[in-house]
């Protein structure tokens, strides 16, 4: 039990319930640092806790508000998140591979690039991105957007049967958002 912001967080837009460690109560579009179940990310708050306390688990906390330096890093982070893209699409091309490279994501903590395609995950699209985590020297995740997007993360994905969607790797807590199966 815990006084939970709602905070939007990721490229997709995951929504969930997060604790701030330091008991402060941030106030609608603050940006804020969250940590996840995949690591540090960035996140907007879309409601300050009410002011009783919610049952529901958190899916994660709320390290602190967005400093200056951290908006440098997001900066430096946004343009590594490009030129990955940049290079996975280049690389998709020349390789003449038919998955649809649909979004890079660099997570705040800089350790994950996480891909995002619509498409059938092959072997082939496996080495590509583990030569662009070789060059980009992190960790990559697989995620086959388009499946997820239109079966969830499992059966009973994002209803009560399923305790809100507990399967995931972050813990939706929407089915329409539930997108977080990795593939690897």
């Amino acid at each position: 039990m815990g006084l939970h912001h709602i905070v939007r967080v990721g490229a997709l837009g995951h929504v969930g319930r997060f604790t701030a460690v330091d008991a402060t109560c941030y106030p609608r579009h603050t940006r804020v640092v969250v940590r996840t179940g995949r690591g540090l990310e960035l996140g907007e708050i879309l409601q300050p806790p009410a002011d009783a306390p919610d049952p529901v688990p958190a899916d994660g906390s709320i390290v602190r508000g967005i400093t200056v330096e951290d908006q440098l890093l997001e900066a430096r982070l946004e343009r590594n998140r490009q030129a990955a893209y940049e290079a996975c699409a280049a690389r998709l091309t020349e390789l003449g591979l038919p998955a649809v490279l649909m979004d890079v994501e660099h997570l705040f903590d800089g350790r994950s690039l996480v891909f995002y395609f619509l498409g059938e995950m092959s072997p082939e699209l496996e080495a590509l991105t583990d030569e662009l985590a070789e060059l980009y020297e992190t960790q990559v995740q697989f995620r086959k957007f388009a499946e997820t997007v239109t079966a969830g993360c499992g059966p009973d994905c994002g209803t009560e049967a399923a305790g809100g969607c507990s399967t995931c790797a972050t813990g939706c807590a929407i089915a329409g958002a539930c997108s977080t199966r990795s593939e690897s």
